[in-house]
């Protein structure tokens, strides 16, 4: 009888195991590739401190976040992109900044790869569009007198993204908003229709950018920041790029925060803004707001609660705010105007 009894209570206390671990909130978190380092590191501590939320995290590129997020396959579509007037017109979403991210200029020219050359939008536009074809073209020597008889005569190889990706919208950006005949052309968008260039090369998602780079000499290539340990094991390149002011700058702390402080007080309600090419003699041309686009109204309310629970936890001082995330990634914490935007954002879902 007692041994029954025992062996009752131990079924009874496996099913109860079972029934809470099957009661678990699931979540899926699919996106930016940009984003996606920062947000492994805060679900793998989220997961041990809430045992009952699972979360899935995909780096499938902005474009992908965000349609996934749009067709509730997502829960959490990550983007280094806003939605756009259009989209939002169509589709009533919430675009929650979580940090603030940048995006290197990198290059793989054998012998230069250890000097950061000088770039600016107008030769990057040139570069792209199939103008400036070779790495001692007269422009790039130019911005570059100090290295202009080290440039090689070598056919330069544009890479760019394949898939739906919010890095080619900020890269796309700072051409569009520096130099006025690719803003008249390709424009800027998470997709683009890329001019014809013989040499260029598509890669999908920052680790294919990186690894096509790494294997291509006299390539160029937009990553993201998040991978800037990556790029300099690869023994990549990256370029001080020409802002606004006219100054060249490397992407630090300094000139990212800088860029950020001309522009977060102009941050409208719905959080939708670019940072990219801001004003400011030191500020760093692209940087951005890394989005969580959320449907404000989930499938039921346990998996609403679950989700304002995660993302206070990432903008706040248990999460992303917290330097030992966001610095392994290169990232910026979020002002604290902005982060008094995103919480009321995040309480708007229900």
């Amino acid at each position: 009888m007692r041994k029954s009894l025992i062996t009752a209570v131990a079924m009874g206390l496996v099913l109860a195991t079972a029934s809470t671990a099957f009661a678990a909130t699931r979540m899926l978190e699919t996106g930016s590739t940009l984003l996606y380092p920062l947000v492994n590191l805060w679900v793998a501590t989220y997961q041990k401190e809430h045992r009952n939320v699972q979360i899935t995290t995909q780096g499938t590129g902005s474009g992908t976040g965000i349609s996934e997020a749009i067709a509730g396959v997502a829960q959490i579509g990550a983007s280094d992109a806003y939605m756009s007037n259009g989209q939002m017109k169509q589709h009533r979403m919430l675009n929650i900044p979580l940090a603030i991210s940048a995006q290197q200029i990198n290059y793989n020219i054998p012998g230069l790869n250890n000097v950061h050359l000088n770039l600016s939008g107008p030769v990057l536009a040139g570069i792209y569009s199939g103008r400036i074809t070779y790495w001692n073209d007269n422009a790039i020597k130019a911005l570059n007198r100090a290295y202009a008889s080290r440039l090689p005569h070598k056919v330069i190889i544009p890479i760019h993204r394949s898939d739906g990706s919010g890095d080619t919208f900020i890269f796309s950006q700072y051409l569009s908003f520096s130099t006025p005949s690719w803003k008249n052309g390709p424009a800027y968008g998470t997709t683009i229709s890329w001019p014809t260039v013989q040499t260029a090369v598509g890669a999908n998602g920052n680790p294919g950018m990186l690894q096509t780079c790494k294997a291509t000499p006299y390539s160029i290539a937009y990553i993201g920041v998040s991978f800037l340990n990556e790029t300099n094991k690869a023994g990549l390149g990256y370029a001080r790029l020409k802002n606004r002011a006219g100054r060249f700058v490397l992407p630090t702390t300094q000139t990212v925060n800088a860029a950020a402080a001309t522009l977060v007080s102009r941050t409208p309600r719905d959080e939708r803004i670019s940072l990219v090419f801001a004003p400011g003699a030191n500020s760093y041309p692209i940087i951005n707001y890394e989005y969580a686009i959320v449907n404000p109204k989930q499938a039921n309310p346990a998996t609403a609660k679950e989700l304002r629970e995660f993302l206070n936890w990432a903008i706040d001082g248990n999460g992303g705010q917290k330097p030992y995330y966001l610095d392994q990634v290169h990232f910026r914490p979020l002002p604290a105007s902005i982060v008094k935007l995103s919480r009321s954002q995040i309480a708007s879902i229900s």
